[in-house]
């Protein structure tokens, strides 16, 4: 669980895929999670400090409950009447955060019992349980991206994994947006563009009275892999 705001700006409104025809765009919106006792976990998701979205009953029996994790674009949903699948069977939900540490300790303070900070010790180990034997506590090396985890599990057993994500790979980003997963990302993307501009007036030997658009050109280009302003 992220306890920090994904800033996103959006750059364009469409793309066009080999045959030129506009994509249409198919955004994960919610995830169905399932349960066997909808205001147990209601409970649960409540005490993380998810936003509740919905608690919608209907004289038939039909039930929706949805919350939203902190910063997050998709939604949980989960109630009566909803999905066949086995309460508690919902495994390897992730979770994108920028500190695994950090996003520990927020899920104990909010009364839940976490795994250790771990990374792989062999592909695919993140997966498996605690007792498999495959985890090795703390951060992976070097902090690589992507590769280290914290994991946690609902009343029924649906298990949730955090991922620690501080540098997306290239290609990972919708050339359509430029997102930042933390104020801590903003800032780094800021003063780069900030030591980029002072070169580009170094080079042009005035001052850019109109900066915020060369800053905006930088930061959007840089995300998106293409050719960076001079």
């Amino acid at each position: 669980m992220d306890t920090t705001e994904e800033v996103t700006v959006s750059t364009d409104v469409s793309s066009n895929d080999a045959s030129g025809i506009a994509n249409v765009d198919m955004k994960l919106e919610v995830v169905v999670i399932p349960v066997s006792d909808v205001d147990r976990a209601k409970e649960f998701y409540g005490g993380l400090g998810w936003r509740l979205d919905a608690d919608f009953p209907f004289d038939n029996g039909f039930r929706v409950v949805q919350f939203t994790p902190p910063g997050s674009g998709c939604s949980v949903q989960f109630g009566t009447k909803m999905t066949s699948a086995t309460p508690g069977s919902a495994h390897g939900n992730y979770l994108i955060v920028s500190d695994a540490g950090a996003a520990r300790k927020d899920l104990i303070a909010h009364g839940v019992t976490p795994s250790e900070v771990f990374y792989p010790g062999e592909p695919g180990a993140q997966f498996e349980s605690e007792d498999a034997g495959g985890r090795v506590n703390g951060s992976a090396p070097d902090h690589a991206s992507y590769s280290t985890f914290v994991t946690f599990s609902d009343p029924d057993g649906n298990d949730w994994l955090l991922q620690e994500i501080t540098t997306r790979l290239p290609g990972r980003i919708d050339a359509a947006e430029t997102s930042f997963a933390s104020a801590a990302d903003l800032e780094g993307a800021l003063r780069r563009a900030a030591a980029a501009h002072g070169e580009h007036e170094k080079r042009t030997g005035e001052a850019d009275e109109n900066w915020p658009e060369w800053y905006a050109a930088y930061m959007v280009a840089e995300q998106a892999l293409t050719e960076l302003p001079t």
